[in-house]
């Protein structure tokens, strides 16, 4: 377009522009002038580039139309137009320009969307139908047909997306292929249960090629390819469990054979018949693999078709229960109750292994030593072996703990209860129950010796475990009976003592004919101090009880007060006469059961509590008169008279072993000695080695004798001689 302004001269639009020198400035008039002239020539420029744009309107529309197709930036486009129109002239047909181009583009956006839309809706619209075709074939028995296009469907519509990066309707879309698919296994399944059927009152299983609408090959062609095959032969599975494989293993009488159904040629069917026989045992298992084999043959070959994919799905639903069966009906069953029939057991592992490599060959289990569960379980006999008779050796321990039980001494003291305690020249009274316990862990120990070291150290824990349960068993069970005196608490105490000594004997008896690598880790030593610990326990709750009915008993003398008052007297003499009584029923009720050593201990102790309380009792009294001091001698005679029944055999030695005894009898004859005899005797230490203090002897004198200017003397004279 030429508007002929490239060589405008400002000069030209005077009139008198020849006559204008260049260098002189122009007047008002010719300004003025100038001006109009520029306005008229700027109006006209103007008009032409109107006119221009007008002419060429259409031409400028349909390249802004192929801009906005060409270009993703269209928009951007535009906006440069107009700002360059605006530039031009702000008159109202540059803004229609513009217009008309957002118009353009925004046409094409929506049409690209409506494209788009259009697009989902023809792919939904495709779904749906190819939803109802699934449909109208499951119902048809077109079922392959119908799991094929599922796996397509699944394929299209099943693609990771996050939630608001698609459609809601796709969700509503997967919902009715979920349906859809359900139906279509459901369907299938339903056709395969159909198929395997079990008669419980004819017992026989039945196989039909042929269910309600589709075959059974068929079925399980359009379970595999929807990925639902375990699905589909779920309860087929289960069936053949509970009806065929479990009865065959757990009954030896009870096998299966293959027989002809009545319509075998008109419906293809199969049938499996339940045959009683004669066998007793299975022995070495030949039989019932066999058995097992003939069954799983014929699932290979009326249910599976001898197809490998749905033979090894049916063994990846069954394998572990049948694995299970066999060991706890059979292989369990079989292991040897003797170390020297383990040998005979080498047939079973050899069928077994046999037994695997035929359902390997069948494709029914895998080259993987995780299936091979039967061959582990007998490669291991010697481990189930000792497993085993470690149970039996526990269930035995269990059954005489429960059963806990003793013997009254015998009159012959002659006893198999009546043991002789290791390393001492002493006996006592054991109960059944721990005779018997210990002479299970004798037996556990010399089995031990002639086994292997992986049975032996079963033996060994075993024997262990045996005396670990009487620690834990019979403290509790029996927990009332040792809360109170009673020679069930005595039996017990006698039992855990024996076993403490025993088991100190026991790694020296056996440890030379322990296998190799048993010999160096076996003791028994560490359980000795916790058996020797409840047992004494036990044997000082029980001196405890005694304790304290004896002071009760001693209680009853009022501090010997008074004893010169006849009812004060009769009452100390009571008390006296309770004390011995009880003694004696403790001696009847601990000395038959107790060891010897034991019960002088326990004696002693109840002894020595007994004559220190008197002793301890009279002493603090302040005030006795001269009637006094022969009826508290009297008394003192009477409990040691009474008690020389309990000192038995060791009367000899009672006074070292019971301090206070001596003790006593020095207070008995202190009630007849004279002041001046005490003073000498404290003196001469004879009074010292008795057990007296100063102070008690001081009291005494305080107590026996008036006050005078002797008595004064004579404890001045033995606090001197305390002080020197």
């Amino acid at each position: 377009m030429e508007m002929g302004t490239a060589n405008l001269d400002v000069r030209d639009l005077l009139s008198t522009a020849g006559e204008l020198d260049p260098s002189s400035p122009l007047s008002a008039p010719d300004l003025r002038l100038l001006i109009d002239r520029l306005q008229i020539h700027s109006s006209r420029i103007k008009a032409r580039a109107r006119s221009y744009l007008l002419s060429h309107r259409d031409d400028l529309a349909s390249a802004i139309s192929r801009a906005a197709t060409a270009s993703s930036a269209s928009s951007s486009l535009s906006d440069s137009l107009s700002t360059a129109l605006q530039l031009l002239s702000d008159r109202p047909l540059d803004l229609e320009i513009r217009a008309l181009a957002d118009q353009i583009v925004a046409t094409r956006r929506e049409l690209q969307e409506r494209k788009e839309a259009l697009g989902i809706v023809t792919e939904i619209s495709r779904f749906l139908d190819r939803i109802r075709f699934v449909r109208e074939g499951t119902r048809s028995g077109r079922v392959v047909e119908a799991a094929k296009t599922v796996c397509e469907l699944k394929n299209s519509f099943f693609v990771d997306k996050k939630a608001d990066e698609e459609p809601l309707v796709f969700d509503m879309l997967r919902n009715e292929w979920r349906e859809c698919f359900d139906e279509l296994q459901g369907v299938l399944a339903k056709n395969v249960e159909d198929c395997v059927r079990y008669n419980e009152e004819k017992r026989k299983l039945v196989v039909s090629s042929c269910g309600d609408k589709v075959e059974l090959s068929v079925a399980l062609q359009a379970l595999e390819i929807i990925d639902a095959l375990d699905y589909g032969m779920a309860k087929v599975a289960d069936l053949m469990i509970k009806h065929v494989i479990t009865p065959v293993i757990a009954d030896i009488s009870i096998s299966f054979t293959e027989v002809v159904s009545e319509d075998a040629t008109e419906k293809r069917e199969y049938a499996l018949q339940v045959v009683l026989s004669e066998s007793e045992e299975y022995s070495n298992g030949s039989v019932l693999y066999s058995r097992i084999i003939n069954i799983l043959n014929f699932i290979n070959k009326s249910i599976c078709l001898k197809k490998d994919a749905w033979i090894q799905c049916f063994a990846k639903m069954t394998w572990s229960t049948i694995t299970d069966l066999i060991i706890t009906n059979f292989l369990s069953k079989a292991i040897p109750d003797v170390p020297s029939k383990l040998i005979d057991f080498q047939d079973i592992m050899r069928n077994t292994a046999e037994f695997e490599e035929d359902l390997r060959k069948m494709h029914f289990i895998s080259d993987d030593n995780k299936d091979k569960k039967l061959s582990q379980y007998v490669d291991n006999v010697e481990v189930h072996f000792a497993s085993k008779k470690r149970n039996e050796l526990l269930v035995k321990a269990r059954s005489i703990l429960k059963g806990f039980s003793y013997a009254d001494p015998p009159e012959s003291g002659r006893s198999d209860y009546l043991v002789d305690i290791l390393l001492q020249q002493d006996r006592c009274l054991v109960s059944k129950s721990a005779f018997q316990l210990l002479n299970l862990v004798h037996e556990a120990l010399r089995d031990a010796c002639l086994s292997s070291a992986r049975v032996a150290k079963e033996y060994y824990n075993a024997s262990r475990d045996v005396l670990h349960m009487y620690m834990a068993i019979i403290p509790v069970k029996l927990e009332k009976q040792l809360s109170s005196i009673t020679q069930v608490a005595i039996i017990v105490h006698n039992d855990l003592y024996y076993m403490s000594q025993e088991v100190l004997g026991l790694a020296f008896q056996y440890r030379a004919d322990f296998p190799s690598g048993l010999q160096d880790h076996a003791t028994f030593v560490d359980l000795a101090p916790n058996l020797y610990e409840i047992s004494e326990d036990i044997l000082q709750r029980q001196i405890q009880f005694v304790l304290s009915f004896l002071k009760d008993a001693i209680d009853c003398a009022d501090g010997f007060q008074n004893t010169h008052l006849s009812q004060q007297y009769e009452s100390a003499k009571f008390s006296i006469e309770q004390v011995v009584f009880n003694l004696e029923k403790v001696r009847i009720m601990w000395e038959p059961f107790m060891a010897t050593s034991t019960y002088r201990r326990c004696m002693h102790t109840l002894l020595d509590f007994v004559f220190s309380r008197i002793t301890a009792e009279m002493l603090a009294l302040d005030d006795i008169a001269a009637e006094e001091t022969l009826q508290l001698q009297g008394l003192i005679h009477l409990a040691l008279e009474n008690m020389t029944s309990l000192f038995g055999s060791i009367a000899t030695t009672v006074d070292e072993m019971i301090p206070s005894l001596r003790k006593l009898r020095k207070l008995a004859d202190l009630f007849d000695m004279s002041l001046k005899s005490i003073t000498s005797a404290w003196e001469n230490g004879e009074l010292l080695q008795c057990g007296f203090t100063s102070s008690e002897v001081e009291s005494f004198i305080k107590a026996i004798f008036a006050d005078s200017n002797l008595r004064m003397e004579c404890l001045m004279r033995i606090e001197g001689f305390q002080n020197s």
